[in-house]
C-alpha cells in the first residue's frame, strides 16, 4: 500500500515523498529530521500507535499539518486522531483525486473532513466518554462476563457493576448487553 501511495504522490507535479515509515517512534524521528510540509499517518503502526505519533509531533510543532490515512472508520478512532490534532482523517480507500485535494487543502492550513468522517464526527461528539472503569467493565461484558464475575475481575461489589452497566447503557444510548457490545465495536471502543 504505502509502495503505491509513495509512487501516485511523487506523479503530482507539486508533491514529493521526503520519507516513508512504517512504524510510529520512527514517524516521531523522520518528522523531527526532515520537518515535512504534510504527513500521512496510519493509526495502526508497530512500536507506537498514530495517535500518539501525532501527540509526539504536535508537541514538537504545534502547526505540524497531519493527515490520518488509515482503513479504521470507528467514530472513536475518528474522534481520538481528530483530537490528537490532525488535520484530517481519510480512509485509505479514497479516490486519489480526493487524496491530493486533502494534502493540498491540509498544505494551505486547512483542516479536510469528508462528508462520511463529519457525520461519525457529529454522531461522536455529543456523547459522553467513557471512563477508564466503564471501559474495563465493557471489556469485559464483550468477554460474555456476568456481573458476579465481572466484579471479582474488577475487585468491585456486582451493585457497582450494575451501576456501571447503567451508566454505560445511558451513554452508548443503548438498552442491553449485546446493542451496547455492537455500538461499542461500531466506535472502535473495544479494539484490542
Amino acid at each position: 500500500m504505502r509502495d503505491g501511495l509513495v509512487a501516485i504522490i511523487k506523479q503530482q507535479e507539486d508533491m514529493d515523498v521526503v520519507a516513508e515509515i512504517g512504524d510510529g517512534r520512527q514517524a516521531v524521528e523522520q518528522w523531527k529530521l526532515h520537518r515535512p510540509d504534510v504527513t500521512l499517518m496510519d493509526l495502526q503502526m508497530p512500536a507506537l500507535d498514530g495517535v500518539n505519533a501525532i501527540y509526539q509531533i504536535r508537541a514538537a510543532d504545534p502547526n505540524a499539518r497531519i493527515i490520518i490515512l488509515t482503513t479504521f472508520d470507528g467514530d472513536e478512532d475518528i474522534y481520538r486522531g481528530m483530537r490528537a490534532g490532525a488535520k484530517s482523517y481519510l480512509l485509505k480507500d479514497a479516490h486519489r483525486e480526493e487524496l491530493f485535494q486533502c494534502i493540498r487543502s491540509v498544505h494551505a492550513g486547512n483542516t479536510f473532513i469528508p462528508a462520511a468522517v463529519a457525520a461519525k464526527l457529529a454522531e461522536r461528539l455529543p456523547v459522553e466518554e467513557l471512563t477508564p472503569r466503564e471501559l474495563e467493565v465493557l471489556r469485559l461484558l464483550a468477554a460474555g462476563k456476568p456481573n458476579k464475575l465481572i466484579g471479582a475481575d474488577l475487585a468491585i461489589t456486582e451493585v457497582t457493576v450494575k451501576s456501571h452497566v447503567q451508566s454505560l447503557f445511558r451513554k452508548l444510548n443503548v438498552l442491553s448487553r449485546t446493542e451496547a457490545i455492537a455500538v461499542a465495536n461500531r466506535r472502535g471502543l473495544l479494539r484490542v
